[in-house]
């Protein structure tokens, strides 16, 4: 769901009523609060919302607050006259979907802020996880909103069990929790254990002696239970957690109003120049569900009937990590699983569940026969090193280089990045990452190399300004699964011009320039870091076969053949798929784009679907072979404390598990049929069955972002160039100083964070590129809505 606002303002307290379990006495605590909050407040309104409500009307709870609490404001949004469960009821009904509950009780939050001062209860149905109309859970249908709670508890037997677990799945989903109410009961006491319970955590607890027996008559039943209301609401205890509730309210604003100043005094940034960061610049998110933060921002003080958050969406996928929404779920529960199962155990000589399942997911559906062991680590930078490692201990164990270890260099493509820790650093050329880094050395050679692009409404390869001669002057292609066609383009002249300055390259910087390598390390398809730059597939592609068909040049002696098809040949070649892998850009792995396999690649952020940090160095035998010897110093000595940490991998199963049930299933449909082209004989291509293991044909080639929407924004004057491919969107405008340093993109940044239709956006630039990266389970209106603010931008 796209929330169009949010449900935190100054004038409105909400609160959300859960009950432990169903007849708990919501309804009777919700009366109770709705008196006491109308009469501690008398200049206020006081209203009362039941978003879902099943059984005969004269029976429904807002009902029961008109009568008995008849100064507040009573509304029922969705009323179905069965008494059954609400995925039940609804059957006989229109539909109704989790955003239409969503829309509507939003809707009516944000009428009762505009029309005034006040609160509001909103009161589930059933228990915490008693089903919606469609059929989810209602912990998960209210989440979104997350408005504070107010915990109705089971006062029967077994109600200390179902009340804590009601607690549990409420804080596991990240739902704030500011009052328990109970009923007291003499026989089970379960109020004074829950009260002890949850005094330890901070919670505010309040007991109010059970509702009196039903009167013999309806007017006698009336007249027992509104002399009930009146005791129960004008009781000191319930006052003073009135006032309570309001204090944290007002706590709340002021919290999230002081954190932007509180952060600018002690907080340091990454990649950040400090410089230009004031209170005012830094954005306060309270929480996030789906594709979206809730923020708040000094500069965006809001009137008392404003919301004080705003809808915004985390158009970086915060950082690249984001792939399944964040405050999913399944991934919260599997990461409390694994915390409760495991913690952290020792990794170095011993086996958990969760790093063995990973490691058998991983190497088979890379689907790379060379692969067959797993590294594991905390996050890309150190997974390259890792990778890093291990290709130059294998290369030089192999060619026994007569030079020292460290003028041991690797091949790369300019341009590229691949993490910010040394030796990362070292993998790539001079830039502003590095420049001012003191041990930075740079060691290796980084070629240049065509680039993919949309140009006025055309796929193109362009060449480097003055490379013409090496490279040809570029193509153009009817569709970006075109350029894919590595097959189709292996006769070409483009591959023959690759191939013979990839060659003539290695030749001079080896035989004349004396320097010596020892891997290839390159992202495949798109280097991130650098600014987007979708290279050519074809350019890539051959590269690494020349690689691996030039050990003459390589070894210092005629290199002896190696009989192990799996075994690396040349040089060891490291896929860097940190960004561009598991699905990033619609594929598990984004070598397939290539038609190669790598002898080592690494794997991390999409990895945990945006929640842990984890990495997965991947390796070949022949790469582990190389660390095998008499003495320990002949080990990978490498590792960190929290190695394989089990609340990572479990995180990851489950998050690889979800990733490829989007894939075989029905969720990107929309998306690939809008980049599908037609065949020769005007076909629509056939859908390949995905396979357990995942397979691919050069057609699939699709992207979230729209076709017309690519080729519309291509054609705008500020636009220089535009790529999109998988979840990724790239826009290059126009500056006569591209590059890093460049300030171009951040008008549009400004623009997209301010925007005041629907949300906002949160966007990073590089320099003059503003890219943008919906996740894996973004909705088409979310990206057309985007789309559409694009356009308008740019013309």
């Amino acid at each position: 769901m796209t929330l169009k606002s949010s449900s935190l303002w100054r004038s409105l307290r909400a609160y959300q009523i859960y009950g432990a379990n169903t007849n708990v006495g919501k309804t009777i605590m919700s009366t109770v609060l709705c008196k006491a909050f109308a009469r501690k407040f008398p200049n206020e309104t006081t209203w009362y919302l039941k978003p879902v409500s099943t059984g005969p009307l004269d029976e429904a709870d807002d009902r029961h607050l008109t009568r008995f609490s008849p100064e507040t404001r009573t509304s029922c949004l969705f009323q179905f006259d069965e008494a059954v469960s609400p995925h039940i009821a609804a059957r006989s009904s229109k539909p109704t979907s989790d955003s239409d509950v969503q829309e509507q009780v939003l809707g009516h939050l944000a009428s009762c802020a505009q029309s005034g001062a006040g609160t509001i209860l909103v009161e589930t149905a059933g228990g915490v996880h008693s089903p919606t109309p469609s059929g989810s859970s209602q912990a998960d249908l209210f989440r979104p909103l997350r408005l504070p709670v107010c915990l109705v508890a089971d006062h029967r037997l077994g109600g200390i069990s179902a009340s804590i677990s009601a607690f549990e799945s409420l804080h596991i989903r990240g739902y704030d929790l500011d009052l328990i109410l109970q009923f007291e009961e003499s026989k089970y006491q379960n109020h004074t254990y829950l009260k002890a319970f949850f005094e330890k955590k901070d919670i505010l607890e309040l007991s109010l002696p059970l509702p009196p027996p039903q009167g013999q008559t309806q007017e006698e039943d009336i007249e027992v239970m509104s002399e009930y209301y009146e005791k129960m609401s004008k009781l000191d205890q319930v006052d003073e957690t009135i006032s309570k509730l309001s204090e944290k309210h007002a706590s709340r604003i002021k919290n999230l109003e002081q954190m932007s100043s509180r952060a600018y005094d002690q907080i340091w940034y990454p990649f950040t120049q400090h410089r230009d960061v004031s209170p005012e610049t830094i954005t306060a998110i309270d929480s996030a569900s789906g594709d979206f933060f809730q923020t708040h921002s000094i500069s965006s003080l809001s009137p008392s009937h404003e919301n004080i958050l705003a809808p915004t969406f985390d158009g970086s996928a915060s950082w690249w990590t984001q792939g399944l929404g964040h405050g999913n779920p399944e991934l919260s529960l599997a990461a409390a699983y694994a915390a409760g199962r495991y913690g952290h155990v020792m990794f170095a000589g011993t086996i958990h569940e969760p790093a063995l399942l990973l490691a058998e997911k991983l190497l088979r559906n890379l689907d790379n026969p060379r692969l067959s062991r797993i590294f594991y680590s905390d996050n890309g930078s150190t997974g390259m090193e890792v990778a890093t490692k291990m290709a130059l201990t294998a290369a030089f164990d192999r060619y026994e280089w007569a030079v020292p270890k460290e003028n041991v260099g690797v091949l790369g493509l300019k341009g590229s990045y691949h993490g910010d820790t040394i030796g990362a650093m070292d993998c790539s050329e001079p830039s502003t990452f590095n420049e001012k880094v003191h041990w930075y050395r740079g060691r290796g050679y980084w070629f240049d190399f065509p680039q993919v692009k949309m140009v006025r409404g055309k796929w193109i390869v362009d060449v480097p300004a003055g490379m013409e001669c090496e490279f040809g002057e570029g193509e153009d292609f009817a569709s970006l699964a075109d350029i894919f066609d590595i097959e189709a383009r292996s006769n070409s002249l483009a591959c023959q011009k690759y191939r013979g300055y990839i060659e003539r390259t290695l030749e001079r910087v080896v035989k004349e320039e004396g320097m010596t390598f020892g891997a290839l390390i390159m992202e495949p398809v798109i280097l991130g870091a650098g600014g987007m730059l979708f290279a050519d597939p074809l350019f890539q592609h051959i590269l690494v076969r020349v690689i691996r068909n030039s050990a003459h040049l390589f070894s210092p002696s005629t290199p002896l053949p190696t009989q192990d098809s799996k075994s690396w040949t040349g040089l060891p070649i490291i896929f860097d798929e940190v960004f561009t892998g598991l699905y990033r850009l619609g594929r598990f792995s984004s070598a397939s784009f290539l038609h190669t396999h790598p002898d080592i690649s690494v794997h991390a952020k999409l990895l945990t679907g945006g929640l842990v940090p984890l990495c997965t160095t991947v390796a070949s035998e022949s790469i582990y072979d190389a660390f095998i010897g008499e003495e320990k110093r002949d080990a990978l000595l490498h590792g960190h404390s929290y190695t394989a940490h089990p609340v990572g991998c479990h995180v990851a199963n489950t998050s690889l598990d979800i990733l490829q049930d989007l894939e075989a299933g029905e969720s990107w449909r929309e998306y690939k049929d809008d980049w599908r082209v037609a065949n020769e004989s005007g076909d629509v291509d056939v859908v390949i069955e995905r396979s357990v293991v995942p397979s691919y044909s050069s057609t699939d080639v699709w992207s979230a972002w729209s076709k017309d929407f690519i080729t519309l924004i291509s054609h705008s004057r500020e636009v220089e160039s535009v790529i999109a491919l998988g979840s990724v969107l790239a826009i290059n405008l126009q500056d006569q100083h591209a590059g890093y340093s460049s300030t171009a993109a951040t008008g549009l940044q400004k623009k997209l964070l301010n925007r005041s239709v629907d949300f906002k956006i949160h966007v990073r630039v590089l320099g003059n590129v503003l890219y943008m990266m919906a996740s894996q389970t973004s909705k088409p209106e979310t990206m057309r809505s985007i789309e559409k603010f694009l356009v308008a931008e740019l013309g």
